[in-house]
């Protein structure tokens, strides 16, 4: 079936609302779609065998705009009804983790720039590559995204489809060295047609209406209130709640974590398992990085008498709230009670959970729940 088709169907089942710049980027997925599925031949033979360069490849699609406005949902109908084999989605940071893991097994070789062999395997298994919130937080990455798409672009004939809470010149905006990304900007410009999607409907606030972020206390009610979250924000069907996919992530340094339930950019974990277990930074940065959405159930009261665990807390609230996740919880009681200050304890402790309490206080709030992952 054919994206316009899907999409002209949702509308008319009342599960979207008509929304021009959704309906403008369906037309042009659609369009897209017919270009791969039907692609025009080369018009010689003599051009074929011996042109260097991959046939001129349909322009890609670079979907950007606010949070909960459909850009996955209309990248999902693309991918899902584009009838070609070699096509590949991914969440954009799980690919270039791929991309340095290859990198880096290309350098032991020695044998010049490797990023050419990379792009070339990558392309022999995707003609398109779908990704998911392309964001860039870390100079790794904007050091060589430039040369990588440019190879997948332009030598191999590589079709790009993304979506993204930014604009393409407000990636990496401020970041270091960023001169050097430019290029990579200016690429995405000139070979990817670039839409827009903020329309009037945030999907994700519609989903939240009545569920609420902080449910206290830990008990079967709040426990009822974080899966009606896990199960709109997805749209999984509750009655098969016993097969919603788990994880693995890459923490680095070799090390993964498992996470109980994993889907569409939300994830689920125990508080145990994320603050009672040794934990650190960057456990909870390639969390951050992953998921748009964390929902963390059984957080107990914290204070001296729980120190490890209170400052792993601090230290991954921090980590959430500079990547803007959205956090859902079930707690033994409300933030501002979390810390349980008849125990005593030192007044640093004290003083570090009064500004998580705050940005757990900002994390409820509807601004900061309609700011787009990642965003500064």
């Amino acid at each position: 079936m054919r994206v316009a088709e899907r999409y002209a169907g949702l509308v008319a089942a009342g599960e979207l609302r008509p929304d021009a710049e959704q309906a403008a980027a369906a037309g042009r997925l659609d369009r897209l779609q017919a270009a791969l599925e039907h692609p025009v031949p080369a018009t010689s033979l003599v051009g074929r065998l011996f042109s260097r360069k991959a046939p001129e490849a349909p322009r890609g699609v670079y979907l950007w705009g606010g949070v909960g406005r459909g850009k996955s949902m209309l990248m999902d109908l693309f991918h899902e009804n584009l009838a070609i084999a070699a096509k590949r989605r991914a969440h954009f940071h799980e690919f270039m983790l791929d991309v340095h893991a290859r990198l880096h097994e290309e350098r032991k070789k020695e044998t010049g720039d490797p990023i050419a062999p990379v792009a070339a395997a990558i392309a022999a298994n995707a003609r398109v590559l779908a990704f998911d919130e392309m964001v860039v937080n870390n100079s790794a990455d904007a050091m060589i995204m430039s040369r990588l798409f440019t190879a997948l672009i332009e030598r191999h004939g590589v079709v790009i489809v993304t979506t993204s809470n930014r604009a393409p010149g407000d990636l990496y905006k401020n970041g270091l060295n960023r001169e050097h990304f430019l290029p990579f900007i200016a690429l995405i410009e000139a070979r990817l047609d670039v839409l827009g999607l903020n329309g009037p409907t945030d999907y994700r606030m519609d989903r939240m209406q009545g569920v609420g972020t902080w449910h206290a206390p830990i008990g079967d009610a709040a426990t009822a209130q974080v899966r009606e979250a896990f199960f709109r924000l997805t749209d999984y069907p509750p009655e098969d709640s016993a097969h919603v996919p788990s994880g693995e992530l890459d923490v680095g340094v070799g090390r993964s974590m498992h996470v109980p339930k994993s889907l569409k950019g939300v994830a689920v974990f125990s508080f145990k398992r994320l603050c009672m277990e040794a934990r650190g930074a960057p456990d909870y940065l390639a969390i951050a990085r992953k998921y748009h959405t964390v929902i963390v159930v059984g957080i107990p009261l914290l204070g001296p008498e729980r120190r490890n665990e209170t400052m792993r807390f601090i230290t991954m609230i921090d980590t959430l709230y500079e990547r803007k996740v959205k956090l859902i919880v079930t707690a033994a009681t409300e933030p501002a009670l979390l810390y349980d200050r008849s125990k005593g304890g030192d007044d640093e402790g004290r003083f570090a959970f009064d500004r998580t309490v705050s940005r757990l206080i900002e994390m409820q709030s509807k601004d900061y729940l309609a700011l787009g992952h990642g965003a500064n």
